[in-house]
């Protein structure tokens, strides 16, 4: 079978298991849960179009008018200055987000009635409320019940006052709210609250609206209210929109011959707010019953003006600088509040913070209504946009990660991803339309790579041969039964182990090497290699890399084994015993050496070219041993360790020197240093240790006085302690420079 046909396999499996993935409800779910949140995140605020505001019954309102917390206990005469001041200010029509559906004082709500009369553009909220009936069977007993949402309007004078009255439900529970209905189905095909504003809005287009209606269905117009002034009259506007939603759902082509009727239509910028409107009215007669919210921003994008403000409209004396333009505009009225997490009319959306600050219903529902208008919700793709999407992706994905080896497939996928990811935003942002995140970049992407790669891997496992023999030009026997055997070629394979990585480091052999001459040099560190080397075999280890006056040593075995850590370890001890003793036997050539210790899993293996490779370790474990061997040099310590080299060991006598960020690295290492075994520690290290350990968790809880004691009383036991020197002047420089609450005590090093 051909490379090229293994990649279309992969290809179509890939494509296949994503569409299954993608159209389970647990994919559905969590595209919409994650991401269309991402989205949303990754595109921000946009701009709210100019026909919208909300006028908030916050608590500054409550404030400044001496009036109760919760909204519904206000006076309702004031709504009634609220409904005239804005009619003076030529609002296109009002909503209260608001129920109203329990008579208060008659004259107020004569009052708030009268005022809405007189605007005539103003709708109220009606609520549905879900009633639970038992249905008995043929015996007697109850057999089963049924559910039925009831709407319950406004009281009768305000009933009978409004232009509309229309539903908003919104789910009050711990669940994001990322949908309306448009039409409420269960309560007999209810227009929502926004669908009745905007009709109520645009009134003044409506004549037009239903000439259009005439070009291409005369006889439809026949059912509908001549002019605009007889809805006002019967005010029962909600009935007209359920009347043209019946006409869209009947005749499913009316929709898309109007659209064309108005694409031939006079143009030009006289007919471009008309167009604009016409337009987004017939598409929101022939769309579904509910849409995805475009959210606009967090709480507050929308223009929201205080409920106290408009009041002060009708006062000459103290009228705003600032005068409030609410002409042509749909004004919704309710509780908002951007700034109170305790606010009681919040919802989940992707745009909560934080702090517990969540969209408000009202805000919600003018949202909605500016979707509307503007004919851009979010639109996820059709059924077959979807599936194409996701099948073609998942099939391209397969045939590169399958056709190009696995660093090349690897960075063709990441690539691919972000150009998908680049499209997606753009098109959410500028076409509201989503495409699907979590499959295609989630699933489909690690499928299709470790798919290949796990294909990958049986085919080499077929290929390779017992090379166990050919180790034997590089390690010893025992060395390499701890090896795992079936590599390919010696020339280029290598294998994963676990394994403890010693390096020494001797810290005057510059100097020697600029002083002395090269063959007595040479015959100085055979000698020096031959006492570093002999705890090392001793010991168990293996001398993987000689460089200069560095030395690499390995414990290496298939799985984590606590005993050749150790052995490692004591190892490290008796090399620092050995050079001391070497370096004693001639005082003017001395070698004190340096140690680091790490474990992990590494690559082991052949390196080089041509004719020659090298038997060694690599990896970030080798790397990193290293640079802890390196940080002796700050910290003034003979051997520092890794936690991961002293996980479950026991017998030595340790102290941890903290956390730190080596240079070059982007991962952490708790180091400790290593300094004898338990047996052989006297009082004076273990008091070191003990008063060390205290003043390095001062240290972290950022107590600068009481650490700084602390490190002094341990140079009192050793002054040349370098730790305890090393932490006084950080001690210092944080004291007088705080790292900040949620520093943890890390360590980052700018130097080798």
């Amino acid at each position: 079978m051909s490379r090229l046909s293994k990649a279309m396999i992969v290809g179509l499996l890939t494509g296949i298991m994503g569409l299954l993935a993608s159209l389970a409800s647990f994919g559905l779910d969590l595209e919409e849960k994650v991401g269309l949140d991402v989205l949303f995140k990754l595109r921000g605020t946009r701009e709210v179009p100019p026909e919208v505001v909300i006028v908030t019954m916050d608590k500054a309102s409550a404030d400044h008018l001496n009036l109760p917390a919760e909204p519904d206990k206000w006076p309702r005469s004031l709504n009634a200055r609220l409904i005239n001041n804005l009619i003076g200010r030529s609002a296109a029509a009002i909503a209260f987000d608001m129920i109203f559906d329990e008579a208060r004082s008659p004259n107020e709500d004569s009052a708030f009635a009268e005022a809405v009369r007189k605007a005539g553009n103003v709708v109220l909220s009606e609520i549905i409320r879900k009633e639970t009936f038992p249905l008995n069977g043929e015996h007697g007993g109850q057999k089963a019940f049924v559910n039925i949402e009831r709407l319950v309007p406004p009281i009768a004078p305000l009933r009978q006052s409004a232009v509309a009255i229309a539903p908003f439900p919104l789910p009050k529970v711990p669940v994001k709210v990322s949908q309306y209905w448009t039409f409420k189905t269960s309560a007999g095909d209810t227009p929502t609250l926004p669908v009745v504003v905007f009709q109520i809005s645009v009134l003044d287009l409506y004549d037009e609206f239903i000439q259009f209606i005439k070009l291409v269905s005369p006889s439809k117009v026949e059912k509908l209210p001549a002019h605009k002034q007889a809805i006002m009259t019967t005010r029962n506007a909600e009935k007209l929109v359920q009347l043209l939603r019946e006409m869209f759902r009947e005749d499913p082509t009316l929709g898309k011959k109007m659209l064309r009727e108005l694409a031939n239509s006079e143009a030009g910028p006289l007919y471009a707010r008309r167009n604009k409107i016409l337009r987004s009215l017939i598409r929101m007669y022939q769309s579904p019953n509910s849409h995805y919210l475009n959210f606009y921003g967090p709480a507050g994008t929308i223009t929201t003006v205080s409920y106290y403000r408009v009041l002060q409209l009708d006062e000459k004396h103290t009228a705003p600088q600032d005068p409030l333009d609410f002409t042509g505009k749909a004004v919704f009225v309710g509780l908002s509040e951007r700034m109170r997490p305790e606010q009681k009319d919040g919802f989940y959306t992707t745009f909560s913070q934080s702090s517990g600050v969540d969209i408000s219903g009202v805000e919600i529902a003018a949202t909605a209504f500016a979707n509307l208008m503007e004919d851009m919700p979010v639109r996820p793709l059709s059924i077959s946009g979807h599936v194409a999407t996701v099948f073609f992706w998942g099939l391209l994905l397969g045939i590169l990660c399958r056709v190009f080896p696995t660093i090349v497939g690897a960075a063709s996928v990441i690539t691919l991803s972000a150009l998908y990811l680049v499209i997606a935003d753009y098109q959410f942002k500028y076409n509201g339309s989503w495409y699907p995140l979590v499959v295609p970049l989630g699933f489909q992407t690690t499928f299709a790579f470790f798919g290949a790669l796990v294909w990958d891997y049986f085919e080499t496992h077929k290929e390779r041969q017992n090379i166990r023999d050919a180790f034997g030009y590089f390690l010893p026997d025992n060395a390499v039964d701890q090896l795992a055997k079936n590599l390919a070629d010696i020339t280029s394979s290598s294998q994963i182990v676990y394994g403890t990585c010693l390096c020494t480091d001797a810290e005057q052999y510059t100097r020697l090497s600029e002083t002395m001459d090269p063959k007595e040099l040479s015959r100085f560190m055979n000698r020096y290699y031959q006492v570093v080397f002999e705890p090392i075999r001793r010991r168990g280890g293996i001398v993987s890399d000689v460089k200069g006056d560095s030395v690499l040593a390995l414990w290496t075995t298939a799985h984590p084994d606590i005993d050749l850590r150790s052995q490692a370890c004591r190892a490290a001890i008796d090399i620092v015993s050995a050079v001391h003793r070497f370096n004693q036997s001639s005082k003017a050539l001395q070698l004190p050496t340096r140690i680091g210790l790490n474990a992990g899993h590494m690559s082991l293996g052949t390196i080089g070219a041509i004719d020659h490779y090298e038997y060694r370790a690599v990896g970030d474990i080798v790397n990193t041993a290293s640079r802890i061997e390196g940080l002796n040099k700050q910290l003034g310590t003979r051997i520092l360790v890794s936690e991961e080299v002293l996980e479950q060991i026991e017998g030595f006598l340790t102290r941890e020197l903290g956390e730190f960020l080596l240079k070059g690295k982007t991962k952490p290492v708790v180091v400790h240093e290593l300094l004898c075994p338990k047996e052989k520690a006297d009082e004076e290290q273990r008091s070191l240790c003990a008063i060390f350990a205290s003043a390095l968790n001062a240290y972290r809880r950022q107590i600068w006085e009481e650490a700084m004691e602390r490190f002094r009383e341990s140079t009192k036991i050793n002054s040349d302690d370098g730790p305890s020197l090393f932490y006084l002047n950080l001690c210092e420089q944080y004291r007088q420079n705080p790292p900040g609450e949620s520093w943890s005590g890390l360590v980052r090093l700018e130097r080798k």
